[in-house]
């Protein structure tokens, strides 16, 4: 284990993000083999395990990333909420995902065809390329938006909840996670702080821009929306939390137009 996390925490820190998903599929459908058991379950690519694959870039959480298909535990989380609380696999909606996630990617464009479209700045997965700040789509376009550990990169989280907003049609909705600090009251942030090094110290990754508190609803509603935030996690069985390895104190934010 120890090895393990050693070598997702190398890759973490020397390649790319926009290259990580593309790579690192192969070498942890490899390693999976040092997993194999029935005490864990991936509910996105159903595939299950002693355990999961440890994951972070500073101490690595165990027990987090699914060797098949890269879903974290957020991921693992967002795929019940969507088949219990939603509509999502059944109603054909046209949707918008910013920076899609590896482990969703094939199984929504299956599940949507034409209707799933991805977007992001950088990733080699995504179809367009866009800043979320400026989104190049006419308004009310979209039924469903998913933008999920965007709004601690972006230079104005304002901005890009607007343009989110601008192309979310009337009754649509979307989840927008994003990594909260619940012990701090109002979301930090400073733009002189700039270097990787003091992003670290002050933001919790090298590449983050602002620490979300417990303002975080708030801030969403900024850019227009209904929000709701769903504590789903906490109304689930006990066997399910632990057999998914869920993030127990994640909170979904649902929001509407």
């Amino acid at each position: 284990t120890i090895i393990m996390k050693r070598i997702i925490q190398f890759f973490l820190r020397h390649i790319p993000r926009k290259y990580l998903q593309l790579f690192a599929q192969f070498a942890t459908r490899v390693s999976s083999i040092f997993y194999l058991g029935n005490k864990v379950e991936c509910p996105v690519c159903h595939k299950h395990y002693r355990k999961f694959l440890p994951y972070g870039y500073g101490n690595a959480r165990e027990n987090a990333l699914c060797p098949n298909c890269l879903a974290l535990e957020r991921h693992r989380l967002m795929q019940l909420y969507l088949q219990d609380r939603t509509d999502f696999y059944t109603a054909n909606p046209k949707v918008l995902h910013v920076a899609p996630e590896y482990c969703f990617l094939k199984r929504f464009e299956k599940l949507l065809g034409d209707n799933y479209i991805t977007a992001d700045l950088e990733s080699p997965l995504a179809k367009v390329k866009m800043d979320v700040q400026d989104i190049p789509f006419p308004e009310n376009t979209f039924d469903v938006i998913f933008c999920n550990h965007i709004m601690e990169h972006v230079g104005s989280d304002l901005k890009a909840l607007q343009e989110l907003y601008r192309v979310l049609k009337p009754g649509g909705w979307g989840i927008i996670q994003s990594p909260v600090n619940y012990n701090r009251k109002e979301t930090y942030e400073d733009s002189t702080i700039t270097t990787p090094e003091e992003r670290m110290k002050h933001f919790g990754q090298y590449d983050h821009v602002r620490e979300f508190g417990a303002d975080y609803a708030q801030r969403l509603e900024r850019g227009g929306f209904i929000v709701i935030e769903d504590d789903y996690v906490k109304k689930l069985p006990v066997e399910i939390i632990r057999r998914c390895a869920l993030p127990a104190n994640e909170i979904i934010y649902l929001v509407k137009k």
